[in-house]
């Protein structure tokens, strides 16, 4: 600001637009231009028809495609705007902060509108400008220099800030509570959740479009996709999620993940081979081997598990060896795929969940069987309650996610004489009863991963060529 009081601009200045995440912008100042504009692209609503929203996309940088800021904000209006060319068009119009520097700083409203090829990514209209600002038109850069570098590595996410995201919780159980915690908790933040039923999206699939479809509609671009995946249809709903994968889109677990870890065998086959403690196991296709079988995991009793057994379903115990005998011919008369594991006596009807988000056990609970059953799942009557793990249980739960590559999981655990073991890694695991015994939420937690992830881009450094 001058010594009168005025704040002077020359026709093309630095800017800042700091609640979109763009401290640093250059913007050609026209008197003669009415609305301001930005020169975004993929510029998209979403959230409800009351109280709308706009997510749009912004290369910040001249010339650097290589850095994409996503940026939201209120819809305020949509309004008719004719361009310097002649062309009109309609355009969404936000409100947000203009940052001029030395503390100067007002409201303005924008306009939206997709023209990559302009020079100036932002145009600041007459309607911009306060009282006490006045244009130079023969000036440039009469505001305090800025620097592109603010987009770096090191910096970039303490300038961006927290925006709305589209996110898609993948569940044919809306009214479930998981479910409803998730959209409550995304939707508090801000972010616009909305729950899409597996089993009713349909695919196209080929090499320069993919596209996933519900209901007889194009799904729009998310950028977070929540699966929270029924044993029932794991072959079908990790094709979907394969599909969001392949456009790009940020999933909080992946297809090969839930696959791996949903099928019993494949799941200790992956333990195993990260040297992680579990039960000993056994498998066997042909009933000539039941013996066998069970000389592999020791005497009696034993547990015979079906592969996709959820729930504590399909897992029984056998007190002896000719009731073990008994149920694996029952389950092969079947035509049933099952295992065979050592029963941790010492154990006593408990198992551990740890709650693992990124990486980290956010919470734990002890559950506990109902009277004589020894299964401890709360979906059967057990009782849970907080519990203090050791750093091995820790380190344990956390390998065994890591294992599968899991953003958030439930790792269940037995305590034995010789350490933790691994009874299962649970790739959509329910809130409720952990959120009850641990006071904590962790819908909340998950958000904090999940906004930490999915954020700008920042500036990687041009390589200099350098003369022979």
């Amino acid at each position: 600001m001058s010594e009168d009081g005025m704040i002077r601009l020359g026709w093309e200045e630095w800017l800042g637009l700091p609640d979109l995440g763009l401290p640093t912008i250059k913007a050609k100042v026209d008197t003669g231009a009415r609305t301001s504009a930005l020169h975004a692209f993929d510029i998209e609503t979403f959230g409800p028809a009351t109280k709308p929203k706009v997510r749009f996309a912004i290369h910040p940088v001249p010339g650097r495609e290589d850095l994409t800021i996503p940026c939201s904000a209120l819809v305020v209006d949509r309004r008719e705007v004719t361009s310097s060319n002649g062309e009109t068009e309609m355009r969404y119009v936000i409100e947000t902060l203009l940052d001029a520097g030395n503390g100067q700083s007002w409201p303005i409203e924008v306009t939206l509108t997709d023209r990559g090829g302009m020079a100036s990514r932002m145009l600041l209209g007459r309607q911009g400008l306060r009282e006490d600002v006045i244009v130079q038109p023969t000036e440039r850069f009469l505001l305090p220099e800025r620097s592109y570098d603010v987009y770096s590595a090191k910096r970039i996410k303490a300038v961006t800030p927290n925006r709305a995201l589209r996110i898609a919780v993948l569940s044919r159980e809306p009214n479930s509570y998981s479910t409803k915690r998730l959209v409550h908790e995304g939707e508090e933040r801000g972010h616009s959740v909305e729950i899409i039923d597996t089993t009713r999206c349909y695919m196209a699939i080929n090499a320069l479009a993919p596209e996933v479809h519900y209901d007889g509609k194009r799904l729009p671009r998310y950028d977070v996709v929540i699966p929270r995946i029924g044993a029932s249809i794991t072959a079908y709903g990790t094709a979907v999620l394969r599909q969001f994968e392949t456009l790009g889109t940020y999933c909080v677990n992946g297809s090969a993940g839930i696959t791996a870890s949903r099928d019993k065998l494949h799941a200790h086959q992956v333990l195993a081979a990260q040297k992680i403690g579990m039960p000993t196991t056994a498998f066997a296709a042909s009933p000539k081997d039941t013996s066998n079988l069970i000389g592999l995991v020791g005497t009696a009793p034993l547990i015979v598990k079906l592969l996709e057994s959820t729930q504590g379903k399909g897992v029984v115990l056998a007190e002896t060896k000719k009731a073990a005998e008994s149920v694996i011919d029952a389950f092969r008369g079947l035509k049933a795929n099952f295992l065979v594991q050592d029963f941790v006596k010492e154990a006593s009807g408990e198992d551990i969940r740890c709650f693992v988000v990124a990486g980290k056990v956010v919470a734990s609970m002890r559950r506990k069987s109902s009277g004589d059953d020894f299964r401890s799942n709360l979906h059967r009557g057990g009782t849970a309650e907080n519990v203090k793990i050791t750093p091995l249980e820790r380190r344990t739960a956390v390998k065994a996610a890591k294992a599968f590559n899991l953003g958030l999981a439930g790792v269940d655990l037995l305590r034995s004489n010789d350490g933790p073991k691994i009874l299962e890694v649970n790739s959509s695991p329910g809130f409720e009863g952990i959120e009850a015994a641990s006071k904590m939420n962790l819908a909340g937690q998950l958000f904090d991963h999940i906004e930490e992830q999915v954020r700008p881009a920042p500036l990687k450094p041009k390589r200099r060529k350098t003369s022979k």
